[in-house]
């Protein structure tokens, strides 16, 4: 596989567990398809904090990057990777979806 494919892999994963957990969120009208102001309000809240997270442990030396063949190698800032900027919603938006989903099964209101 060219180098250039390569370095593209865990975006792309990234990217396409991303949309998969969209459709769901679709189908089932879980989280952001449900209230949408309110769900982006939600994830663009706990991109942020685990954004500061982030930074606040790479300015005390705790988290660092390492060069891996599957990253873009662009950075956001000194160690920060794109890839973590999609990691992060990823995180947030599978979070919701896990939790609003276990709740919605647990009191019977699956709609099919």
């Amino acid at each position: 596989m060219p180098e250039e494919l390569l370095s593209l892999l865990y975006l792309a994963a990234l990217l396409i567990s991303g949309g998969s957990l969209l459709l769901v969120d679709w189908r089932f009208e879980v989280f952001l398809f449900r209230e949408p102001l309110r769900a982006g309000a939600v994830l663009v809240l706990g991109l942020v904090f685990f954004l500061a997270w982030d930074l606040a442990g790479i300015s005390l030396g705790i988290f660092l990057h390492g060069p891996g063949p599957y990253m873009t190698g662009i950075m956001l800032a000194p160690e920060l990777p794109l890839e973590e900027l999609f990691f992060l919603l990823f995180l947030c938006h599978l979070s919701m979806v896990l939790i609003l989903g276990a709740q919605r099964l647990m009191s019977g209101g699956v709609r099919r």
